[in-house]
């Protein structure tokens, strides 16, 4: 039968019943949950960012009961490193609509097509390093190597300042694409007359705003595909875990944005996260074994990120409310 015919190491049928959950999310995300452009509190963004992650853990269960404790576990991990791993991106996706001034109105509407390309992207770049792995098993070593630079990279580098008009990839897209000096509503591109009369396509700053999540997703991915293929090898773990951790990223923007700096030593956290991942996969070569036990990996996970967590709200118990520079600008926008 079709349906229990194997793809990618699964029955077809179980990447049917993914792909449809994914479906009925994002269209009652866009559809139902929120239609229109309306500002989205930070009360009903907590609220989706629940949601989401309720929806994330479910699906473990999903995997549990056809594939078993290990690999639920494996799930489990991934999911929880993605998630953490994407409140890195939080601070950068406001930085880029707090620089093109695009109101809260119409955030959520580049975030959900963001959503979009980051599930293909992701699709792309996941299917490349399945490929890789199954032809080379040595390549877990090279992104063993890469996680454990990457985080030392990120101890060492502490919190730099982003400035969206000396980044290259932004710079590239305002030589090479006629842009609008305002917005157009909720638009992303918009037709005008040029001085000759001509009917000429621009590209409004809604669509900069969302060129630029998609290439900063691009940037963050080289860091969580090659750490969820650390945790598990299995394409239909990998891909799930990742896309349902990147779901919830919207109303988990939202929900953190204003208060992204009570989170301040995270990052040192997912430093030391990416440094165990890739450790315990040289470790693992190094003892002949196959992988670290999923039991371990999830245990230490957790214990890094709630230390991480628990040690920001304790040094930043005293600071005043406030959110980022950026977003304030974009707020007044």
């Amino acid at each position: 039968m079709a349906l229990t015919a194997l793809f990618l190491g699964q029955p077809l049928w179980m990447w049917l019943t993914f792909i449809a959950a994914v479906a009925v999310l994002l269209v009652l995300d866009l559809g139902v949950l929120n239609r229109g452009n309306r500002e989205i509190g930070v009360r009903r963004s907590l609220t989706l960012s629940a949601m989401y992650i309720a929806l994330g853990l479910g699906f473990g269960g999903f995997v549990w009961w056809q594939m078993g404790q290990g690999p639920a576990l494996e799930y489990l991990t991934g999911f929880v490193v993605e998630k953490s791993l994407a409140m890195d991106n939080v601070f950068v996706i406001a930085m880029i609509f707090g620089a093109l001034a695009i109101p809260r109105a119409y955030q959520h509407r580049v975030l959900f097509w963001g959503i979009l390309g980051v599930i293909v992207l992701r699709g792309i770049m996941i299917g490349v390093g399945a490929t890789l792995v199954a032809r080379y098993e040595w390549i877990l070593l090279v992104f063993a190597v890469f996680l454990i630079v990457t985080g030392l990279r990120m101890l060492w580098s502490g919190d730099e300042e982003h400035d969206l008009s000396q980044n290259r990839a932004f710079q590239f897209l305002r030589r090479n694409l006629r842009v609008t000096n305002r917005l157009h509503g909720e638009r992303f591109f918009v037709r005008r007359t040029d001085r000759v009369g001509r009917r000429l396509l621009f590209a409004t700053p809604l669509f900069l705003a969302l060129a630029m999540v998609e290439i900063a997703d691009v940037i963050f991915a080289v860091d969580s595909v090659p750490a969820i293929f650390a945790i598990t090898t299995d394409p239909y773990i990998v891909y799930t875990s990742n896309i349902f951790a990147i779901l919830g990223l919207r109303a988990l923007y939202f929900a953190l944005a204003a208060i992204i700096h009570r989170f301040a030593y995270l990052k040192q956290a997912l430093a030391v996260l990416l440094v165990f991942i890739g450790g315990k996969v040289i470790v693992a070569e190094m003892l002949g074994i196959e992988k670290v036990p999923p039991t371990v990996s999830l245990s230490v996970t957790f214990v890094i990120l709630a230390a991480g967590v628990g040690y920001s709200l304790w040094r930043t118990r005293n600071d005043a409310p406030h959110a980022p520079a950026a977003l304030e600008d974009a707020n007044k926008a």
